[in-house]
């Protein structure tokens, strides 16, 4: 369940939710706004604990008198901006040169697993609809392939039973955990909830995505590939690098 969830599922207010002092994550999220981020433009923000400094650094700059809109992913992310006085567009409404948001996991072809904070629907639609998707993270994250995070499934609450059971028929032996506390669902900011599956190693990102989105309820997946134009990993002294161009003939825009 969300911090900015009460027991009932439903939002509660909260303040900075993802709030952390982890300097890597500070360094990463701080990098990308000063590297794309120009006044007058608006931006993608996502939403979690490295993006969270990347709405940090957005509203000390719009302090400093510079002109910047954003596009949250999340109403947690909604919520931050608000609270540091960002100008909140909606998708579209204005071109989105860039948006920047962190992930769970990031494979050496730049596939990602996404959805830990609950927000991957909106998270896919912003990295779809911008120019230039950054992702910032930390070394943790980077891993041999996709797989040790458990991957978020946003779902139609109604079609749960439907969902789990075509999990386990097409894909057998997949244990699938609806997100929650107790009794109680995770309710994304679309009224939706999230199964946690543990597929193991992901070798084919894209296959698996498609053959989980032909199942009638699921709304999306946290498997984003083909979107990122850059990965920049924070380091605990403060310092950055971002990862070697990785090859690719396609995107999914």
């Amino acid at each position: 369940m969300s911090k900015c969830q009460d027991d009932t599922g439903q939002r509660a207010k909260c303040m900075s939710v993802f709030e952390n002092d982890d300097p890597a994550k500070r360094a990463a999220g701080y990098a990308a706004v000063d590297r794309y981020v120009r006044d007058g433009m608006c931006v993608g923000l996502g939403t979690g604990t490295t993006a969270y400094w990347a709405i940090e650094r957005v509203g000390a700059r719009i302090a400093a008198g510079e002109r910047i809109s954003a596009i949250p992913t999340s109403s947690d992310s909604e919520a931050l901006c608000r609270k540091l006085a960002i100008p909140l567009a909606t998708l579209l409404e204005r071109p989105m040169p860039v948006a920047i948001d962190g992930a769970d996991e990031v494979a050496p072809d730049w596939s990602l697993t996404k959805g830990g904070g609950g927000a991957l629907f909106r998270e896919k639609a912003v990295a779809l609809a911008c120019e230039r998707y950054v992702v910032v993270v930390t070394e943790p994250k980077l891993v041999a392939a996709l797989g040790r995070f458990p991957l978020p499934i946003e779902i139609v609450p109604f079609a749960a039973p439907y969902v789990r059971r075509e999990i386990a028929r097409r894909f057998g032996n997949v244990d699938v955990v609806r997100r929650g506390s107790g009794l109680q669902p995770f309710v994304t900011d679309n009224g939706n909830w999230i199964f946690d599956a543990h597929f193991g190693r992901i070798d084919d990102p894209p296959a698996l995505d498609t053959a989980l989105r032909e199942i009638h309820g699921v709304v999306a997946t946290g498997l984003f590939y083909n979107l990122a134009d850059e990965v920049i990993v924070g380091e605990a002294s403060g310092t950055t690098r971002s990862l070697t161009v990785m090859p690719r003939t396609s995107r999914s825009r």
